[in-house]
């Protein structure tokens, strides 16, 4: 496989603006999951995964949501979405029930508990996230921020492939 290449050097590639961005962003992005994530589970019990699937499920509403649609929202494979349903199940912040057009979709619904804990949550990870993330930004900047993230998100999953 021949490619044209534009740099001289590693040194040149790891200096490379575009490629610097990417890893900038890709360094905030596990810092912050981190530092988040960690602060979610020590004050509410769950960990980020299962905060994210809670949060999945209650945007559905009423009716619930299939694994399939689970695992294409967490950009995971439908078994992983499986196992982690299966967690929320146990510790009662999920129920899934048969599909009444086709029994063999299993749809996950909120729990009462379910939703008493993702609010909580929501709240706790609301607060960490306006210290830990946006208040480092100028305010003037705080919309632009915001916009761009949803245009790179809207992107990037308008060009994954379905989860198996």
């Amino acid at each position: 496989m021949t490619t044209e290449n534009e740099f001289a050097s590693a040194k040149d590639a790891a200096s490379d603006a575009r490629i610097l961005v990417f890893g900038r962003l890709l360094g905030a992005a596990n810092g912050l999951e981190y530092l988040l994530g960690k602060e979610l589970e020590e004050q509410t019990g769950l960990s980020h995964s299962l905060f994210e699937l809670l949060l999945i499920v209650g945007r559905a509403g009423v009716g619930g949501l299939s694994v399939r649609d689970i695992a294409q929202a967490k950009v995971v494979t439908s078994g992983g979405a499986t196992r982690l349903v299966h967690r929320a199940v146990e510790q009662g912040l999920v129920s899934r029930r048969a599909s009444a057009e086709d029994g063999r979709v299993q749809l996950i619904e909120l729990t009462a508990e379910g939703e008493r804990a993702v609010v909580e949550a929501a709240g706790l990870h609301a607060r960490n996230i306006e210290r830990l993330m946006l208040s480092v930004l100028p305010a003037e900047n705080r919309a632009v921020f915001e916009e761009s993230v949803k245009t790179l998100s809207k992107h990037a999953s308008g060009a994954l492939p379905v989860m198996p």
